[in-house]
This record gives structure tokens, C-alpha cells and sequence, in this order.
């Protein structure tokens, strides 16, 4: 049961209103995560605003989605795996890659190594080392994209905290968390429910 009420666009008011009419028009809904973080129109605003400048980045939504899907699996939250996994069926990821995605892993050698230091970045909380940021490089990322690559770990931190500490009803088709542990449904070990 959701920790935080859920705020009805048609009931809210002032600038929360006018980001979910805008958050509305872009899915065809008002996805729950986003109605859970209109209690604070600067918070709402903040994250609203991170996804368009990332959307508008270097980095193709592609890789943005399976950083997403690494991160929400490593941070073992349900919401963001369901919703980044079906973003990024959108944006043209196979749902195997997606399930690679999972957990932390690309057949392409590039696409592995933003992963790996998205990851590092997780497990890290942020520090890790110069060979790390030198690995990415090395792999064809520009300074640019490596900084973006970090961006979108912290916005995807964001929005985990979000749904694991409010527990937000999961409004995507759900994907089951790979693995067990905190989080994990019962039963569940591996693989996805539905996508």
C-alpha cells in the first residue's frame, strides 16, 4: 500500500497542475510516480525537467533505458524496472537486451562498458576511481556522454527512492526483480513476469 496519496491531476492546482497537464499530454496518463512527487511542485518540476534535458542529451534513449532497467534492478525497485523496461521497448530495445539489461550486462562491448560504470557508480555511491571514468573513455565515450551517463544514474536514483520509499503503485506491466533479497516478490528468482 502506497505510503504517499496520489495526486489526481484534475484536483491539483498552481505549477504541480500545469507539469501534470504537460507529464499527462507526453504519456496519454499520469503515470503514479509522478503523481506521488506532485506534493512538492519543485521536486515535480526537478525531475520533470531532468527527464527532457537527458531526453534532449548525447546519449541515445536507448542506452538511457537500460541504464534505467541496470539501476531500478540494482536498487530493486519494481516501479522503474516495469516502466524503463517498457520505455525501452518503445525506443526499440529487444526485450532480451532489456533482460541483459537486468542484470548489468550488453553483447556490445560499448554499451557494457556505460553499464558497468553506471553500476559502479551505484555500488560505489559515487566514488569511484580514475580507471573507471578511464575505462568508459577508452570505450568510446566522449566527456560529454560520460557525464550524462552519471546524470542518468541520479535522476534513476531519484526516481527509485521515489517508488521504493513511497511504494508506488506500479502502473506499467509489472517485471518481476531478478534475484532474491529486499524487495524481491516471494518466489521469485529470476525472469520477467510480462513486459
Amino acid at each position: 500500500m502506497t505510503r504517499m496519496s496520489l495526486v489526481h491531476r484534475e484536483h491539483a492546482s498552481g505549477h504541480s497542475r500545469e507539469l501534470l497537464d504537460r507529464i499527462h499530454a507526453a504519456f496519454g496518463a499520469t503515470p503514479n510516480m509522478f503523481r506521488a512527487v506532485a506534493h512538492s511542485p519543485a521536486a515535480l518540476q526537478s525531475m520533470w525537467a531532468a527527464f527532457g534535458a537527458l531526453g534532449g542529451g548525447s546519449l541515445p534513449s536507448a542506452l538511457g533505458e537500460r541504464i534505467a532497467v541496470a539501476v531500478a534492478e540494482r536498487n530493486r525497485c519494481h516501479y522503474c524496472l516495469a516502466a524503463h523496461i517498457a520505455l525501452g521497448r518503445k525506443a526499440g530495445v529487444s526485450q532480451a537486451e532489456l533482460h541483459e539489461a537486468q542484470d548489468g550486462r550488453s553483447a556490445d562491448p560499448r554499451i557494457q562498458a556505460a553499464l558497468t560504470f553506471a553500476l559502479q557508480l551505484v555500488e560505489q555511491r559515487g566514488h569511484v576511481d580514475a580507471a573507471a571514468v578511464q575505462a568508459v573513455r577508452q570505450a568510446g565515450y566522449s566527456d560529454e556522454a560520460i557525464v550524462e551517463i552519471l546524470a542518468h544514474v541520479a535522476l534513476n536514483l531519484f526516481t527509485n527512492y521515489v517508488n521504493v520509499a513511497f511504494d508506488v503503485p506500479v502502473d506499467f506491466p509489472p517485471v518481476a526483480l531478478r534475484g532474491s533479497g529486499p524487495g524481491a516478490p516471494a518466489g521469485v528468482t529470476s525472469g520477467a513476469l510480462a513486459a
